[in-house]
């Protein structure tokens, strides 16, 4: 450095590493909102959340019936159709498509379309992607699917047996007290 003057600028050194953060850029992603007809929702989610929130709201539904009467009943379903209505104007808007589509999930059995068709790769017309699924929805999603039905079927089976066995076992107590009630000769 005996030839450096003083206030100069050291030299670059064309070799050395570069010195600029060098990353992919980041996906956008959308934040998920719930109670919301505005922004993206995906199929996974839209099966999970809004299963989850029928069984939510039922329960609700359930109390608030037995406090105050049929009214809580009333409460309870339009809430579930509210929310219900919120989760599939996002649906729609996923497969970049009006949130007045989500008319049809009033029609039984065309409203599971929404469960079917894939939403738009990347950017739409209503926002980013939503953020990929965790392991908690899937969890939920593979619970309503597979575990609650099977549930069912077990219910149908179990409970009718079990009526079976309460009437069988009853006419059975009746018959040995008639013995024990009968004059021995």
């Amino acid at each position: 450095m005996a030839n450096a003057t003083p206030g100069a600028t050291p030299a670059v050194n064309p070799y050395a590493k570069p010195n600029a953060a060098v990353a992919e850029a980041a996906e956008q992603y959308q934040e998920v909102k719930v109670f919301a007809t505005s922004g993206r929702i995906g199929r996974v989610r839209y099966i999970a959340y809004g299963m989850g929130m029928y069984f939510l709201l039922a329960i609700l539904g359930a109390l608030l019936t037995w406090a105050i009467g049929t009214a809580g009943m009333v409460i309870a379903w339009i809430a579930i159709l509210v929310v219900w209505l919120m989760l599939t104007i996002q649906r729609c808007h996923d497969f970049n498509t009006t949130g007045w589509l989500s008319i049809l999930v009033l029609v039984p059995l065309v409203n599971l379309i929404f469960w079917f068709i894939p939403g738009t790769d990347g950017e739409n017309n209503y926002g980013a992607k939503t953020p990929p699924n965790g392991g908690g929805v899937v969890f939920a999603v593979v619970a309503v699917l597979i575990v609650i039905p099977l549930i069912g079927v077990l219910a149908a089976i179990a409970l009718p047996a079990y009526q079976d066995y309460t009437k069988r076992a009853k006419a059975a107590q009746q018959m040995q007290q008639q013995q024990q009630q009968a004059p021995k000769r």
